[in-house]
């Protein structure tokens, strides 16, 4: 039976265009550069997750924003990862991987070519606008 877990993602860029990507250190697709984000805890809220998240792996305090889109991912043992992903906006703090993230920088659309990125990545910035 397939176990559903309820997770979250921010997108962060900056003036110059570029976008916030760690790379994970965990399964699933461990090693790979993606948006910043993690699971749900139990009693907290999708934004107080994204807000969470954001300061353990990044450093970060943001303001979050609107969804931007809503993905199933698979993952090990009969789970499917829910990520919500959310505009977010930087209010402090300074960049620091942390947490899951083994990697933490701000990359281009042209930088975004040549990294390992987690699969449909590029397709959902594309789509939704943040990169053209």
């Amino acid at each position: 039976m397939t176990r559903r877990v309820v997770a979250v993602g921010a997108v962060l860029t900056d003036d110059e265009g570029r976008i916030l990507l760690i790379r994970r250190r965990n399964p699933p697709q461990a090693g790979k550069w993606t948006v910043p984000g993690g699971k749900v805890e139990p009693g907290e809220s999708i934004e107080a997750a994204v807000a969470r998240e954001m300061l353990e792996e990044t450093g970060f305090h943001v303001e979050v924003g609107e969804l931007l889109w809503t993905v199933d991912i698979p993952g090990p043992d009969d789970v499917v990862f829910e990520v919500h992903d959310f505009a977010a906006r930087i209010v402090s703090g300074t960049l620091c991987a942390g947490d899951d993230a083994a990697d933490a920088g701000w990359f281009s659309a042209r930088d975004l070519t040549e990294l390992q990125v987690t699969r449909g990545l590029l397709k959902h910035l594309r789509k939704h606008g943040v990169l053209d």
